[in-house]
């Protein structure tokens, strides 16, 4: 690796002795799906934050919380049940995709047996808003997915953005992962989506029980400040000069 390779770094907190953890990837992409089940699980699993990705491919901002600064790329735990969990709270540049996946192969895939990423696609109409799709790497893979009575895509498909470059590191690497698809919102954050995505894949597949009634209940609130945040991100980057990544909408198609 020459010395103008972009490279990310996992800088570690704790020490987690899970039991074969599951990895659930929660990045910003279309509908926001993956980031608003995520971070769902992540809070109701009050999983304890694990480490910390650190790159000069990632956009210069400081997220923070409670009024509390924090990393960008952040890594969850916790042993009961044994889950890890991968968030971003901006979209990350194309960039920055290559040394994120190098990462997660070279520093993380040690603690993890299974990586199970979550993507959004466009519906076509309001009564496909929901549907879950599974895609495997292995055999042994699509064998859990039929298990847990997951639909398996049929037909050809192409999986882009930053989950297709971490699904495609663990395909070529031989690393278990599948892709969760579940079809949201062409235009808006889709919490709806979310909520399907937990209750009829990730449930069955991980073997956890997550209350996903404030998402049904705070539908409208949570989207509007996933809105808020993209609106800020955009008008930050912009203030700077900087392109900033493309929307989360259009990263990822599948059909």
């Amino acid at each position: 690796m020459t010395q103008d390779t972009p490279t990310a770094t996992f800088r570690r907190f704790t020490d987690v002795q899970a039991d074969e953890p599951y990895l659930i990837e929660g990045l910003p992409g279309h509908g926001l799906v993956a980031s608003i089940a995520t971070d769902l699980v992540t809070r109701q699993l009050e999983l304890e934050h694990h480490g910390s990705i650190v790159s000069d491919e990632f956009p210069s901002v400081a997220p923070f919380k409670d009024g509390r600064v924090q990393d960008l790329v952040r890594v969850y735990a916790g042993e009961e049940p044994p889950v890890l969990t991968l968030q971003s709270d901006v979209p990350l540049p194309g960039r920055a995709f290559e040394p994120l996946a190098n990462c997660v192969l070279e520093d993380l895939a040690a603690e993890f047996e299974f990586a199970i990423f979550l993507t959004g696609a466009p519906a076509g109409s309001e009564e496909e808003i929901g549907e879950v799709f599974g895609v495997a790497t292995t055999d042994e893979v699509e064998a859990e997915l039929r298990e847990a009575d997951i639909r398996i895509a049929d037909g050809f498909g192409l999986i882009g953005g930053v989950t297709g470059a971490l699904v495609s590191a663990c395909n070529q690497a031989g690393v278990p992962a599948s892709v969760l698809v579940v079809k949201a919102n062409p235009y808006l954050p889709d919490p709806t989506a979310a909520q399907s995505v937990i209750e009829n894949a990730l449930e069955p597949l991980v073997d956890f029980d997550i209350d996903t009634t404030e998402l049904e209940e705070q539908a409208d609130e949570i989207r509007k400040q996933m809105e808020e945040i993209s609106k800020h991100y955009q008008q930050m980057m912009a203030s700077e000069g900087q392109d900033p990544p493309e929307e989360p909408s259009g990263p990822t198609m599948f059909q």
